[in-house]
């Protein structure tokens, strides 16, 4: 057996259980936080001892490392330990003994020191043991020594301090209180300063917390020093650094990644981010002897470091801090850069994929690895085609939305999130699971979309109903819905002298007093509605009406095939030149994105002689053959062919509108459709109305037909 791995292990950390990953291999033993993706490790020639004990309620282990440092690891079932002895006495030649606990509960015992752990112990068992590495101050008062401890913010209750009174003796040479502090002093992670600064940094531009603060770099930890905070952070609570290039290429993010982060009140920075232009230099002097320089960061720093600020700060702090610097990896968005401007929450700020995570930066600063990412979805930005969402899951149930990045991006960061394996929520999309989604099939313009927003998508089942039906019927129509003569309605109420009720029938309105003068009145409406139901249906070569909310057709403009073609320009040329080596160096670049890419480089070009020399050759050929098209007479006639094709059609509308014309109206009168004369023979057409007339009609009925006779026939 080479290995054993436990993936549900907690380590004990500040008074805190941290789940995690355990491997144990035949050279080194592997934990990683979930939490935080830290991974430690302990290599099997570094082992002191290992010893099986119970820990809270479940079996742990206690690993003792020569240096005096302690490890342990709790989760472990009962039936775990013949096999962990096994694998620890075959690969280490470690065995495994079992640590028996005291639990009487005295408070009376002795303290041990054994490297970097005191152990409390009760008749020769132990009661409890404490980190000395947790402790974060040591004070004395007579006969107690208090003991301090660095708060853990992940865990609901917390050891704040443990006190112990030591017993003197006063015929001793020895003060057993002074060699209790000076044990505890010893190995305790306390925060001071122990001699000059390797180097300092002034006036430094910090994001996160915001200000200018003074950067002081000691062996153990970083001091900031700024007007109105200072801040201590240990070397061992930074987990990674950060360089990242700014989207305008003149200024440098360098971040830390922090944890535990440090506190100002109830506020926690888990992020220090520093901000550097490109053009700023710097000059510094180590406080370091040759010797040391060779023996604990083997040659990677000089006594005298010079070059520019974000250059020499981060070989300090890679060197110092013992970690890798991370840089964004192979992606590029559209715009040539190595970031992606988007929103989070309320603030703006910039998105970089890197090789096994992506960070935000800066308020607030996020940092997510992939292997903590559920699933991905990419969303429609609040209905805008130019913009869409990226939302990031993450196994604990959290999302992260990244809002309002711009259309052109979705492509690239389709295929990179597709290139690392990460599940995509609606990658499907309507497709089979055979076929492979593109971005285009994806976040495209609403009318293209195979499956737009729900309103959209019933606008348009209710307009297929419709085709598929024939068209709308009466009762469908909208228009009869709103009938005030019919249905009795308030509206007509209001503006009707004699509005009829809604028990009223069509048989009701045939047996009504017919001698009455809106006799004709109440029958054209109907006429017209009968029509309407044997109206045939329109070919689609009939005319259509032009409807309100209709958009005008443009007519087609002919060109002439004589008049010279218009030179291009220097950029049109550029493009043209340029076009195929776009090509190869973007694979898959849209035929859309082609000539913004030119538009980048041209901009970036400092010699454009050639195309312009070009283009300017060219404007003088197109001036010269324009000058002969025009001495030939052909634009003439060229224009007045255009005037006569126009002219016919504004004298079609003239007559139209003079033949539509209404006759005039007296104040307060009405007149219906059949009124209206449209022909030299008006006065037929308007017998017939005056045939339906009843002799019993007032006077001033008659007066007004005759009247309206007169004005159609004086036409």
């Amino acid at each position: 057996m080479d290995f054993l791995e436990y993936p549900e292990i907690l380590k004990e950390e500040k008074g805190g259980m941290i789940p995690g990953r355990l491997k144990l291999t035949n050279q080194t033993i592997i934990f990683k936080n979930n939490k935080t993706g830290k991974v430690d490790q302990i290599q099997s020639s570094e082992i002191e001892s290992i010893k099986w004990q119970r820990l809270a309620a479940a079996q742990g282990l206690r690993i003792m490392l020569q240096g005096g440092n302690m490890y342990r690891f709790a989760g472990f079932a009962e039936t775990d330990h013949d096999k962990l002895g096994k694998f620890f006495q075959t690969n280490y030649e470690k065995e495994l003994k079992n640590k028996e606990m005291c639990l009487k509960g005295w408070n009376w015992g002795t303290a041990k020191f054994q490297g970097s752990v005191l152990s409390f112990d009760v008749d020769k068992s132990t009661a409890f043991e404490v980190p000395l590495t947790n402790v974060s101050h040591c004070t004395s008062a007579k006969n107690e020594v208090t003991l301090e401890f660095h708060q853990n913010d992940d865990v609901p209750v917390s050891l704040m301090e443990l006190r112990f009174h030591i017993p003197t003796d006063p015929n001793s040479s020895i003060d057993p209180v002074q060699a209790f502090v000076d044990n505890v002093l010893s190995k305790a992670s306390i925060i001071q300063a122990t001699g000059d600064a390797i180097v300092t940094f002034k006036e430094l531009q910090c994001l996160t917390p915001r200000g200018r603060y003074d950067i002081k770099v000691f062996p153990t930890f970083i001091q900031l020093h700024g007007k109105t905070f200072d801040y201590k952070i240990p070397l061992t609570t930074i987990l990674r650094l950060f360089l990242l290039p700014h989207k305008d290429n003149r200024q440098m993010f360098f971040v830390l990644s922090l944890d535990p982060p440090i506190k100002q009140g109830q506020t926690r920075y888990q992020f220090l981010i520093l901000l550097f232009s490109k053009e700023e230099e710097i000059t510094v002097d180590l406080s370091l002897s040759e010797e040391d320089i060779k023996e604990k960061y083997e040659d990677r720093l000089q006594k005298e470091m010079s070059g520019p600020t974000f250059e020499v700060i981060s070989r300090v702090m890679k060197a110092i801090v013992q970690r890798k610097i991370t840089v964004p990896g192979s992606f590029k968005g559209h715009s040539g850069t190595q970031a992606i401007t988007c929103s989070y929450r309320a603030g703006n700020g910039l998105l970089y994929p890197l090789e096994r995570g992506l960070i935000y930066v800066h308020k607030p600063p996020v940092h997510i690895r992939f292997d903590e990412i559920a699933c991905v979805n990419f969303a429609r930005s609040g209905g805008s085609t130019r913009s869409f969402d990226f939302e990031i899951e993450i196994k604990t149930g959290m999302v992260h939305t990244f809002s309002s990045i711009e259309k052109e991006e979705y492509g690239r960061l389709f295929d990179f999130v597709n290139s690392k394996k990460l599940r995509i929520k609606n990658c499907n999309l309507g497709l089979s699971t055979k076929e492979k989604p593109t971005y285009k099939e994806d976040l495209v313009d609403s009318d293209e979309e195979d499956e737009p927003d729900a309103y959209l998508q019933r606008v348009k089942a209710e307009g297929r109903e419709r085709e598929e039906g024939g068209g709308s019927t009466d009762e469908e129509s909208s228009d009869e819905s709103f009938a005030p003569e019919e249905s009795g309605s308030e509206v007509a109420e209001e503006y009707d002298s004699n509005p009829p009720t809604s028990s009223d029938s069509d048989d009701d309105e045939e047996g009504s007093d017919k001698s009455s003068g809106d006799e004709y009145e109440q029958e054209a409406p109907k006429k017209v509605k009968e029509k309407k139901h044997k109206e045939p249906k329109k070919s689609k070569s009939a005319k259509t009406v032009k409807e309100p909310g209709m958009r005008k057709k443009r007519q087609k403009k002919e060109r002439d095939e004589n008049k010279p073609k218009r030179s291009p320009s220097a950029f049109i040329l550029f493009l043209g030149d340029m076009r195929e080596k776009i090509k190869k160096e973007n694979p898959g670049i849209t035929i859309k994105e082609i000539p913004k890419r030119a538009g980048e480089m041209w901009k970036e070009t400092t010699d454009k002689s050639k195309w312009e020399e070009k283009a300017a050759e060219l404007k003088k050929e197109y001036e010269k053959a324009m000058q002969e098209y025009k001495e030939s007479g052909k634009s003439a006639a060229a224009e007045k062919v255009a005037k006569d094709q126009k002219t016919p059609k504004k004298d079609k509308d003239k007559k139209q509108s003079q033949s539509t014309k209404s006759p005039t109206k007296s104040p307060g009168s009405f007149k219906s459709k059949e009124y209206i004369s449209s022909s030299s023979d008006s006065s037929d057409s308007e017998d017939k109305p005056l045939k339906k007339k009843k002799e019993s009609d007032s006077d001033d009925d008659k007066m007004e037909i005759d009247e309206a006779a007169s004005d159609s026939g004086s036409d």
